[in-house]
């Protein structure tokens, strides 16, 4: 093997002879599909041989190298890491490709890609940087973890004297020794004693949790599994889903990540994972077992585990950018294989486009780009086993050459996709680019976080809604948003809460937020909260201010599981998680971001999550209560009942002119005998009928129950104003009598049919 003398710190480098036979590294020609990093068994290679096959798409380059890395016999503790480069001279439609026997699963590898430096142009190549590969399978190791990114990483000279044209001066210093490597991975899993729940849509509640923070402080799981994917399959994590009742787990990103420069800076991390730098890879940091492929076979034992508890897994993905950052990024992957063929390039092609205020968009109108994309999704739906997904900033994926297109690339690929049009698709329906806010507006097949909901309650909760037009809309499934196309109600995904922003406790006590251990002086995160502190800021011992949070958290929380549409929990607030007003926690990965079980510890809060679960269980039981489809409110049958009734505070139906009234009270009956909707031998679905009563004012209502042909009883459920929820009040009320709603209160009464 020729040396090169080229041993850097502990590491040697090498180059592989040229292709051929009879050599350590023998290089064969190779397939130039599929892309990445394919292990052959003897039955699979060529010549009945086995090996690994390497392509890469790398448009517009010079060459490319293959780099292989291993230890001397030393090992990995304490020898010296050995680069040995293998030039891929087979070039398919600007793929470049090789077939290595012999390497095996396991194996570490990067490439090395020449070409021009020229980024007025958009040109960005260098061959000093070990780049990862997009389509590798696992990753072995983190970008992060130190006081700042390497500045060995970076393309440029991150430091040149004169900032301005730093990103124009390459760097010749080497960054292999700085960058995780790609790992061969071989699995033949089938999946064929897995059984996806597959759960209808409308009847779905999506519960939003962080694998690490979910975890991490979990004491029923082994310390060792915490803040894995091995601790969120294990017993202790799975029983608290089933228990409370949700049908999946939304997971923030688990593609291979990396830290923020600007965070490790400060002393912290990218903790809620929105900084990808490998599309293919579950998060090495994830994996209990090992990241040398270890966590891919972990990730897929977590889906299997909770598909066996009946629970489907969503992803929230983030292919609108990566973590290479603006011009002034540092040089992972894309940007230094075909930095114009995998990034939106501004009419200056030195910058960038960046529609996600990260600091570049993935270019989804270039094919390779779009293929890309499109072979993860598959990838995770078909060998890992997910069942859907939610698309950070989508409106960007969206987007022709500038405007949001819902006719555009990506959606078209996704509609015709015998994979993809089957699975659940969660649209996050904005960016932050011209036009980006798209609520309502993406095609069929696809469902959208829709904030107007969360924006809405938010505001009627807080006694900040003129009246209750907004309300009916999104209490009955967001119709204004949703009746067209053959869309159904569940197409909105119903929120009060998510991720980002203040947990729903710290929505009831705090107006603002208080994000200073972020270190950016309380500058980041959103000014406008639409929260209600109830009379103190933060934390108190007022008895009544905290008798109040308490009551508000049970009626918004009563508020998301009665609505139509599909409801969406965030892991903690049904049992009172607090970020102590931080409505921005990206970077805290700590106690201030992780689940904190002992609350289940505290009566009052295990109070809460006994009424969240019970919420739970009667929307499952009520099929009246998860319409497939839109409310008619015209009168049906013999009685004249509508499908949908609404009733103001003194108990009569709403004329449009009441829509408009100044008004903090909302009756809602909801027909059992009218659900358009037959069970699978073709029966017509039939249901109780019930009344809802939300009253935001702050003094108590007397709210005569409607008479004939609606009911002639009724029977209270729920009644948000009692402290003890231990036992459902259960007592009957005469039809046309009046009932007392507390103030700021929800009550769900059964309807007794007429004689």
């Amino acid at each position: 093997m020729g040396r090169h003398g080229t041993t850097d710190g502990r590491r040697e480098v090498a180059q592989a002879p040229a292709p051929g036979r009879g050599s350590a590294r023998e290089i064969w020609p190779g397939r130039p599909q599929p892309l990445g990093a394919r292990f052959l068994t003897a039955t699979e290679g060529p010549d009945g041989t086995e090996g690994t096959n390497f392509a890469l798409w790398a448009g517009g380059a010079d060459a490319v190298e293959l780099c292989l890395f291993d230890f001397d016999d030393a090992g990995e503790a304490g020898g010296v890491e050995r680069e040995t480069r293998c030039p891929l001279a087979e070039l398919t439609h600007e793929i470049w490709h090789g077939f290595l026997p012999g390497v095996r699963p396991g194996q570490r590898y990067g490439y090395r890609v020449h070409g021009r430096w020229d980024p007025a142009s958009g040109a960005r190549w260098n061959p000093a940087k070990l780049l990862l590969d997009p389509y590798a399978r696992a990753v072995d190791g983190h970008i992060g973890g130190g006081r700042e990114i390497p500045a060995e990483l970076y393309g440029h000279v991150r430091d040149w004297p004169r900032q301005e044209l730093a990103d124009t001066v390459r760097d010749e210093r080497d960054s292999a020794a700085y960058l995780p490597k790609g790992v061969v991975v071989h699995d033949q899993d089938t999946w064929a004693d897995d059984r996806r729940p597959d759960t209808p849509w409308a009847d779905s509640v999506i519960y939003e949790l962080h694998v690490r923070g979910f975890t991490r402080r979990h004491p029923g799981i082994p310390p060792e599994l915490r803040g894995t994917f091995a601790g969120l399959a294990h017993p202790a994590a799975v029983e608290h889903l089933t228990s409370l009742g949700v049908t999946a787990v939304e997971l923030l990103p688990v593609h291979q990540f990396a830290d923020e420069d600007h965070l490790l800076r400060r002393g912290l991390r990218s903790y809620w994972g929105y900084n990808s730098v490998g599309y293919f890879a579950p998060h090495a940091p994830y994996s209990a077992s090992g990241s040398r492929g270890q966590q891919v076979g972990e990730f897929k034992s977590m889906v299997r585990t909770l598909h066996q508890a009946g629970i489907e897994v969503i992803l929230d993905v983030v292919y609108n950018h990566t973590a290479e950052g603006s011009h002034l990024g540092p040089t992972y992957s894309l940007r230094g294989i075909a930095n114009p063929g995998y990034y939106r390039l501004a009419d200056d092609p030195r910058y960038y486009a960046d529609y996600t205020g990260c600091g570049n968009t993935l270019h989804v109108v270039q094919p390779h780009a779009l293929r890309l994309i499109t072979d993860s999704l598959r990838y995770w739906v078909t060998e890992m086993g997910v069942d859907g997904f939610r698309f950070d900033l989508a409106a960007a994926l969206a987007r022709s050459f500038h405007d949001v297109d819902m006719l555009s690339p990506f959606l078209a690929v996704i509609a015709q996709d015998p994979v993809l049009r089957r699975v659940k698709l969660i649209a996050e329906p904005w960016d932050v680019g011209d036009g980006g806010y798209q609520v309502g507006a993406f095609p069929p097949l696809w469902t959208e976080w829709n904030d107007r909901y969360r924006d809405t309650v938010r505001d009627y909760w807080r006694g900040a809604l003129p009246d209750v037009r907004d309300l009916g809309y999104r209490l009955s499934g967001s119709s204004d948003l949703y009746a067209w196309g053959g869309r159904r109600p569940y197409a909105s995904v119903n929120f009060i809460t998510s991720h980002d922003g203040f947990t729903l406790r710290d929505l009831v006590s705090y107006d603002r937020k208080h994000n200073e251990v972020n270190g950016e002086d309380n500058r980041d995160g959103r000014d406008d909260n639409r929260s209600f502190n109830c009379g103190a800021e933060g934390e108190t011992d007022d008895a009544r201010v905290t008798a109040l949070r308490r009551r508000q958290l049970r009626n918004l929380l009563t508020t998301l599981l009665l609505s139509t549409g599909v409801p969406m929990l965030v892991a903690g607030d049904e049992m009172g998680r607090t970020q102590r007003g931080n409505n921005n926690a990206y970077c805290q990965d700590n106690e201030l971001g992780w689940v904190d079980w002992s609350l289940t510890d505290d009566p009052e809060w295990e109070r809460l999550l006994t009424f969240t679960r019970r919420l739970i269980r009667m929307r499952r039981d009520h099929p009246v209560l998860r319409r497939r489809a839109f409310f008619s409110g015209r009168r049906h049958g013999p009685e004249g009942i509508r499908d949908l009734g609404w009733f103001t505070a003194g108990g009569r139906e709403m004329t449009e002119e009441d829509w408009y009234a100044p008004s903090r009270t909302l009756g809602m009956f909801l027909s059992g005998r009218d659900i358009p909707q037959r069970d699978p031998q073709g029966r017509p679905v039939t249901d109780d009928s019930f009344l809802v009563l939300l009253h935001a004012g702050e003094r108590p209502l007397d709210f005569p129950l409607p008479g004939p042909p609606w009911a002639r009883a009724y029977e209270l459920l729920v009644d948000t104003g009692r402290e003890d929820q231990a036992t459902p009040p259960g007592t009957r009320h005469p039809a046309g009598s009046p009932l007392r709603v507390p103030e700021r209160s929800v009550l769900l009464l059964r309807a007794e049919p007429p004689a």
